[in-house]
């Protein structure tokens, strides 16, 4: 993992500018091999089938607690500085939560509150599998930025399968993302809302992300999500 190597100043004006930020070559590719492979194994809560759901096509496996290396780490590492981003949000938006600085702190306020169901998850898609634009919210506490990386390879292993974020400012037509990664990248971006300074202030404009259709291939990608689910 290369989180050290993080420019964190450059990824928040990216997440203010653009509404999202890349984190490249946040994984080796044994590190994303070795996660991916875990996706047939144990250590898991549950499993959901897209399509019965309407969520889209495709499959996703919610972690079980103890998380496994390196999610856990990654967890537990990627809060601190993304924390401290929210915080500066909320602050923009007159918001009065604040983040603690650990994410075992957060937890504990996730815990109390009754969402005790770890929310970090692997995705599988094949061919003609998508996943529909969503907003992961899993009960009252909502951490605002969520991290998804990449675990193979785009033009190897698949074909399709972008990573697409939507936003809708008020009164104006809704803008598209899409962000371009490689094989190890993570993209950060927010849950549901961000502030925007316009000519009035700052206001909150609304996010949606989900996945394009899958062309060819196989694609495996790491969600890691800073609340736990009620």
């Amino acid at each position: 993992m290369r989180i050290d190597d993080i420019d964190w100043s450059a990824a928040e004006r990216d997440l203010n500018t653009h509404g999202c930020a890349l984190l490249p070559g946040l994984l080796t590719p044994a590190e994303c091999d070795a996660i991916a492979a875990r996706y047939d194994g144990d250590g898991f809560r549950s499993t959901v089938t897209m399509a019965r759901h309407g969520f889209g096509k495709g499959e996703y496996r919610y972690f079980a607690y103890p998380l496994p290396w390196p999610v856990a780490e990654l967890r537990a590492s990627l809060y601190p500085p993304l924390a401290q981003i929210a915080n500066r949000w909320n602050t923009a938006l007159g918001e009065r939560a604040r983040y603690p600085a650990a994410h075992d702190e957060y937890l504990a306020r996730c815990h109390a509150a009754g969402q005790v169901r770890p929310t970090p998850l692997l995705l599988r898609y094949g061919p003609g599998d998508y996943n529909c634009l969503h907003q992961d919210l899993y009960g009252e506490h909502v951490f605002p930025l969520q991290v998804a990386a990449l675990l193979s390879e785009p033009g190897r292993d698949f074909e399709g399968g972008e990573f697409v974020l939507t936003e809708q400012r008020p009164r104006m037509q809704s803008r598209v993302e899409v962000v371009p990664l490689r094989q190890g990248d993570a993209v950060v971006f927010p849950v549901h809302h961000r502030p925007v300074t316009g000519a009035r202030g700052v206001y909150r404009v609304n996010l949606r992300h989900g996945v394009s259709r899958l062309r060819a291939g196989q694609r495996h990608t790491l969600g890691i999500i800073f609340h736990d689910a009620a």
